[in-house]
């Protein structure tokens, strides 16, 4: 599978951050300043020429994104269905938005079986950020009903300690939101608690994608560890981790009812609320 990264195009608005002039008030008086502001940006997901889905993101590390996508969402099985990964910027006269409003075109080359499936089952989606199942048109369309996770000896060692270890190290690694304050992280974590990956985008869904499709391109989706989100815990980003099988997960903030219950069904060990010293195991996951 070829998936090259994107390099960062050249018009402004496809990079990660930008600046913008400002009136700052502050106790009664103004002043002129630059802030610097996250990108969002539309990604069009085009799988073999045909195109499935418009996402709103961040312009950076896009082809993890595409990958982590089709693999999330079902459309290929497994990262050797990915054939190929092509991202080219396009501007926005060419694409019929406002000036300004550059964007991004991701090529993804999948297997025949797996684009004839897609065909079938293909809707009119626009994503949005902080919204998951954006133009669903039925209840069964949620995909909520797949096989549950097999059962890890390894699951208690992601113990509250070792959570809290992890969530501690995320936030100097949140480059981007370092700077812009409105990006969304997902990291993944050995079973000690080293922070290994981080992967930034100013939509949580696309964040946890990213991370998917790193994961996946280096041949590491399937070891043991866990994901750390500095989100809140809800079903869909429960679901993409139980879809590609990764069985632990851990959220800066609090978990919804249905994310909870999507962790009980799949045998998900979820931990949420962590921040030193405390964390709330909301539901165990499945040991062997």
């Amino acid at each position: 599978m070829t998936a090259p990264t994107c390099p960062l195009p050249h018009p402004q608005s496809l990079q990660p951050l930008q600046r913008h002039a400002v009136e700052f008030h502050d106790a009664g008086q103004w002043q002129a300043q630059d802030r610097t502001l996250a990108s969002e940006v539309p990604v069009a997901l085009v799988f073999n020429g045909i195109s499935h889905a418009v996402m709103m993101g961040s312009p950076t590390d896009a082809a993890d994104f595409a990958l982590g996508f089709a693999l999330t969402e079902g459309i290929i099985d497994r990262p050797a269905d990915c054939y190929g990964i092509e991202v080219a910027p396009v501007a926005a006269a060419a694409a019929g938005l406002p000036e300004g409003m550059d964007g991004l075109e991701v090529q993804i080359e999948i297997a025949s079986r797996c684009f004839a499936r897609l065909k079938d089952r293909r809707r009119s989606m626009t994503g949005r950020t902080g919204c998951g199942v954006c133009g669903v048109e039925s209840f069964a369309a949620l995909d909520l009903s797949f096989d549950p996770l097999p059962a890890h000896g390894w699951l208690d060692q992601v113990d509250a300690a070792t959570v809290l270890k992890a969530m501690d190290a995320l936030p100097p690694r949140q480059l981007l939101n370092a700077e812009a304050g409105a990006v969304h992280a997902a990291g993944w974590a050995t079973l000690d608690g080293e922070v290994t990956d981080v992967l930034e985008d100013v939509g949580r869904h696309n964040a946890l994608d990213k991370l998917v499709g790193r994961l996946a391109r280096t041949g590491r989706l399937h070891q043991p560890g866990f994901v750390l989100l500095s989100s809140r815990g809800s079903h869909e980003l429960v679901r993409k981790c139980a879809k590609v099988g990764i069985a632990a997960l851990a959220t800066i903030s609090a978990p919804t009812s249905m994310g909870v219950r999507m962790a009980e069904l799949t045998g998900l060990r979820f931990w949420g609320l962590c921040r030193s010293p405390r964390a709330v195991l909301y539901a165990p996951g499945r040991n062997a």
